[in-house]
């Protein structure tokens, strides 16, 4: 009788990793071994820029609220302490698209930092 290798799973698991690869170039998507070596590397990546992405994201926006608020006479890190000293509960992402989008509601938190400032010194 002859050995069972239980072709049709290995052949499924073999074609799903070769359509994973699919965008690659060269033996990369038409060696299995190569391919395997090229999908497990690109979980990787993926897993790594998920967070990654959280990161550069936070960078961007700190840096357009940076730019905007030092145009109205302010660095960043007063510009939140005072936020913060004034009880305004606002995240970087939406005082960034209020930098971007619109600059009065944004002059309007500059404002209210500065007072929190000034009666705090």
């Amino acid at each position: 009788m002859p050995r069972a290798t239980n072709g049709p799973a290995t052949r499924r698991r073999r074609k799903k990793i070769l359509e994973a690869a699919s965008g690659a170039y060269g033996a990369r998507r038409r060696l299995y071994k190569t391919a395997k070596e090229t999908v497990k590397r690109g979980l990787r990546y993926a897993y790594r820029d998920r967070r990654q992405r959280k990161r550069h994201f936070r960078q961007l926006w700190i840096a357009r609220i940076n730019a905007a608020s030092r145009m109205r006479g302010m660095s960043y890190n007063r510009l939140i302490n005072g936020l913060k000293q004034a009880g305004v509960e606002v995240d970087r992402k939406l005082l960034a698209e209020l930098a971007v989008n619109d600059s009065e509601a944004f002059g309007e938190f500059i404002n209210v930092a500065k007072e929190a400032l000034a009666e705090a010194s």
